[in-house]
């Protein structure tokens, strides 16, 4: 098989939690352990730390690469939805695991695999670790899919476990409150290993605080810390902040939920120098430029300047909550905004937030799971948001393109998958 047969056979294959949704998810370490045992325990070959939360884990997952990069150390990193190219889920200091690793994975251990009937998760996540161990990182960075406790990556034994938020997401597999969320990302607490909470609230903190005590575990809450004393968004699209640990400093994400995870990856530094050597420098400089340096996109990323044209992957209240006051707050003549969701969201809320006065190009993404655009239209309306419906998300933003002035302003988001979509259609593939 080549490349695109071999992504091809794995998406057809095992289930996919982003083709297909809740009937993907494995609950459980059973077949993980069993995948690892038969690679020879490649978990347990480099050091990790482990990010997991709701919102904002991609960002600090890939921030904390970044620094550590810059640190002078061989870093992985494992992320998940990819999305133009499968590869952008494994990483080595920024750089993809090549295809022809992946073509060979899956060729050499199918035979093993198969009658395990993994999921997509359970065997990308195999994969990453027995490259990391092949590839001798000093530390390796892994992103949770989904929850904590019963997610493929729990079988490590990380430096250091990090928390970003809890918000309602993934209801159905995780629990319909903020503290039953709470407990399953508190999985990945483990004993005698410090763990950082980004944010809390009333409902969450006696859940992190509980599990912390019964694994001896050092918890430090981020937002208690107050690392930043102030922050301003910058005419390049970043944020300018004032710490302090580190005095001035530029993040190139410009997300306004951007400070959270700032304060989030600062407290997780001053744990981090327990065990790696970090400047001032190396901090400054990896922040600054942490999308060039691990690849990471879709995070209120700029596309153009005029007309402005932003995307963002925020797909559920908790990141809207942002999204929509900073899309409202663009300077601009006109607000057009394509958008569409998927279907284990809370649409009716995320759309209850969506401004007024901007013209809407309603679109789906190319996935099951996608919600109709004649749907998210219909909902539109009901909320007194007007637009017009586009069969997919490339047709919708040449449309929001051609109807722009140079001053107007060019939102495209609501999922994951309508980001990758555009994506791929500015980049020309779609893996």
């Amino acid at each position: 098989m080549n490349y695109e047969e071999t992504i091809e056979y794995l998406y057809n294959s095992v289930p996919v939690f982003e083709h297909v949704g809740a009937s993907a998810y494995k609950p459980g370490l059973g077949t993980t352990l069993r995948l690892d045992e038969h690679l020879g325990f490649p978990h347990r070959k480099f050091r990790t730390i482990h990010v997991g939360g709701t919102n904002g884990k991609g960002s600090v997952s890939h921030s904390l690469a970044a620094i550590l990069g810059e640190s002078g150390l061989r870093v992985g990193l494992y992320t998940s939805p990819h999305l133009v190219d499968f590869r952008e889920r494994i990483r080595i200091n920024g750089k993809p695991i090549p295809e022809q690793r992946v073509i060979d994975f899956v060729e050499q251990e199918r035979e093993f695999f198969e009658p395990l009937h993994p999921s997509f998760f359970e065997l990308t996540t195999a994969l990453a670790f027995l490259y990391f161990a092949e590839e001798g990182v000093d530390v390796a960075v892994v992103e949770v899919g989904l929850g904590g406790r019963l997610d493929s990556t729990n079988i490590v034994t990380p430096l250091l476990s990090i928390i970003t938020n809890i918000s309602l997401d993934h209801t159905q597999q995780l629990g319909d409150t903020l503290a039953k969320i709470a407990f399953e990302k508190a999985g990945i607490i483990k004993h005698h290993i410090p763990v950082v909470v980004g944010e809390y609230c009333h409902e969450t903190r006696p859940v992190f605080e509980k599990k912390a005590q019964e694994m001896s575990a050092e918890i430090v809450f981020a937002q208690d810390e107050h690392l930043i004393s102030d922050y301003s968004h910058n005419e390049e699209g970043g944020i300018d902040y004032t710490t302090t640990d580190y005095g001035e400093l530029t993040g190139q994400l410009g997300g306004d939920c951007q400070h959270l995870n700032m304060q989030t990856i600062l407290a997780a530094l001053r744990l981090l120098k327990r065990h790696f050597t970090i400047t001032d420098d190396n901090v400054k400089t990896a922040l600054a430029h942490v999308c060039d340096l691990t690849g990471l996109m879709g995070r209120w990323q700029r596309l153009q300047a005029n007309p402005l044209v932003v995307c963002d992957t925020g797909h559920n209240t908790g990141g809207w909550q942002y999204l929509a006051e900073q899309i409202k707050r663009q300077h601009c003549k006109q607000r057009r905004i394509v958008f569409g969701m998927v279907d284990d969201k809370d649409f009716q809320t995320v759309m209850a937030m969506l401004p007024k006065d901007a013209i809407y190009y309603w679109t789906q993404a190319s996935t099951h799971r996608a919600i109709s655009a004649v749907r998210i239209a219909d909902e539109g309306e009901s909320k007194g948001l007007h637009g017009t419906v586009f069969g997919n998300v490339e047709e919708a933003y040449r449309a929001a393109i051609s109807d722009s002035n140079a001053d107007d302003f060019v939102f495209v988001g609501g999922s994951s998958y309508i980001v990758a979509d555009l994506l791929a259609s500015l980049q020309g593939n779609r893996e």
